[in-house]
């Protein structure tokens, strides 16, 4: 738990003042958008590591089990572990090195950072409490078809 430092505009010279929060108590967020059809999967754990992994992709392979979900990812170490199994329903797509621009996702994550710029928390339920309502005015289909319509993804006729 930190504080995000954003932009603020200040006179010339002037560096703006933010509260800052710096504690060493960790939750994550995995998530999937879809493109499409602007759906979404978020699961929050305790950790990020092949385990955790494991267990958003096992719970994401049960959300309609007989779509075909194509998630595209980043070359995270956890997200090539060797120890993962990959469900049926499940294709794991990787980008090239050093190019988050390419996933659509970094888009919702940048967008849900935003709310939390010049942020304190008393304490990490305050902080799910903020990430949740955060969470309500940012996931919408619409929204999240708009940030993740990738031109690489959706094939318009």
């Amino acid at each position: 738990m930190f504080t995000r430092n954003g932009r603020a505009i200040t006179a010339r010279g002037i560096k703006p003042v933010c509260p800052y929060q710096h504690k060493f108590e960790n939750t994550y967020l995995f998530g999937a958008f879809s493109a499409i059809n602007g759906n979404s999967f978020l699961l929050e754990l305790p950790f990020c590591n092949t385990e955790t992994f494991q267990i958003f992709l096992n719970e994401f392979s049960n959300e309609n089990p007989t779509e075909l979900k194509i998630i595209v990812l980043d070359n995270g170490a956890f997200h090539k572990s060797k120890s993962l199994i990959i469900p049926e329903n499940i294709v794991l797509i990787f980008l090239p090195p050093y190019s988050p621009e390419l996933n659509p996702a970094e888009k919702v994550w940048w967008l849900l950072k935003r709310e939390f710029v010049c942020q304190t928390f008393k304490n990490m339920e305050d902080l799910k409490k903020h990430i949740d309502k955060s969470l309500e005015k940012i996931i919408h289909v619409n929204i999240i078809k708009s940030l993740c319509s990738y031109e690489y993804l959706v094939c318009k006729y």
